[in-house]
């Protein structure tokens, strides 16, 4: 594989847009703090200066890329599906396992109709649908498929590892 090289206008650009996003930061930062906290250079000022800064380049840049013209292709250049491997495999859906004994409800709210109470450690599998801290799931309970709305916050993914015995 080739490293993908940016041509000028486009390193002037992505320049820009940093310079711009730091800008911004310090600009933000020095109206909303007090004055005594930037009066010597700390850990804390260093990580806002350079959080806001990526944050707010990759922003404009974003923006300046939307803004840009369309390049034709190069000659040598391949489409993009020419250079992926003929045989291409969806990514699993995400499963997550129940960590304390949960309600699944008919609808987001918590004063929703209940459907089933999912006991500690029930393997579930989200729809795809999800509002805040509601997801919709299917799960196996009782020997027949369910499917609900239930909070994320009692659900940890199952490649997060092992959920510790008793709580915190």
């Amino acid at each position: 594989m080739s490293a993908m090289t940016l041509s000028a206008p486009t390193q002037a650009a992505t320049a820009a847009a940093y310079a711009l996003g730091l800008a911004l930061t310090l600009v933000l930062a020095g109206c909303l703090s007090p004055r005594r906290w930037w009066r010597r250079p700390t850990a804390g000022n260093l990580a806002l200066a350079g959080g806001g800064a990526l944050a707010f380049g990759l922003l404009f840049c974003a923006l300046f890329a939307a803004l840009m013209p369309a390049r034709p292709p190069t000659a040598g250049a391949m489409p993009l599906m020419a250079q992926m491997p003929a045989l291409m495999h969806a990514p699993a859906p995400a499963r997550y396992r129940v960590i304390d004994d949960l309600n699944l409800r008919a609808a987001k709210a918590t004063g929703a109709p209940r459907l089933a109470v999912l006991p500690s450690g029930t393997l579930v599998t989200p729809t795809g649908l999800a509002d805040g801290d509601w997801l919709q799931i299917r799960a196996r309970h009782k020997g027949r498929t369910v499917e609900g709305w239930a909070s994320s916050l009692w659900l940890r993914r199952v490649d997060e590892g092992a959920v510790p015995a008793g709580g915190d």
